[in-house]
């Protein structure tokens, strides 16, 4: 049983891997230009990738920056010039469409974080960085067949393989900045909350 768990973890790591080395470098540049250059920022994302966007926002403010969750009651309202980066990996996901055109309507930059640039939440963004999520028309569902034929995909559920990659890449972002600002991680930590 264990090495099992062990097998399918080291099958995932190989497919976020994969997916890792698929994002453009261009677009990521972009993002980090576009964190450094905006005085207020502001993230959004349903489920999973709620949790994900709250984790970067979360290091975000450690590196110092002014940022929100969009949704919590302390949340000001969105200027133009400021910044919304909204996750979705379908990219059609109601709530964080919405609040991704409400933003741009606002004069807002809008980065988007999906797996289809081309999903209505593509039509709000400024800057668009892809990250694959689960492999998409498998023709073959059948788990005999896909052995027999040696095309595996690891078997999580959902957009977990998208949610992961983000979380990755954006924690890879934080590092990105940290170099390119030039904080340090006793800095970072003591921004963190003390009231736990």
């Amino acid at each position: 049983m264990v090495a099992m768990v062990k097998k399918r973890m080291e099958s995932l790591m190989e497919k976020i891997m994969t997916n890792a080395k698929d994002v453009n470098e261009k677009d990521a540049k972009k993002l980090v230009k576009e964190i450094t250059n905006t005085k207020r920022i502001f993230v959004t994302g349903a489920g999973r990738s709620g949790y994900v966007v709250r984790a970067f926002a979360m290091r975000l403010m450690h590196l110092g920056s002014r940022v929100y969750v969009v949704g919590e009651t302390t949340t000001p309202s969105i200027r133009k010039n400021d910044l919304l980066v909204a996750v979705s990996g379908s990219g059609e996901t109601a709530s964080t469409v919405q609040i991704a055109s409400a933003a741009k309507k606002k004069g807002a930059r809008v980065t988007v974080i999906t797996s289809k640039p081309q999903s209505s939440i593509g039509k709000s963004a400024d800057v668009i960085v892809k990250i694959k999520g689960r492999l998409d028309g498998r023709k073959k569902r059948d788990y005999l067949v896909r052995q027999m034929l040696g095309t595996h995909e690891p078997m999580v559920p959902l957009g977990t393989l998208f949610e992961l990659t983000t979380m990755l890449f954006l924690d890879t972002l934080v590092e990105e900045l940290m170099v390119l600002h030039k904080k340090t991680e006793k800095e970072m930590k003591e921004r963190h909350t003390n009231l736990e």
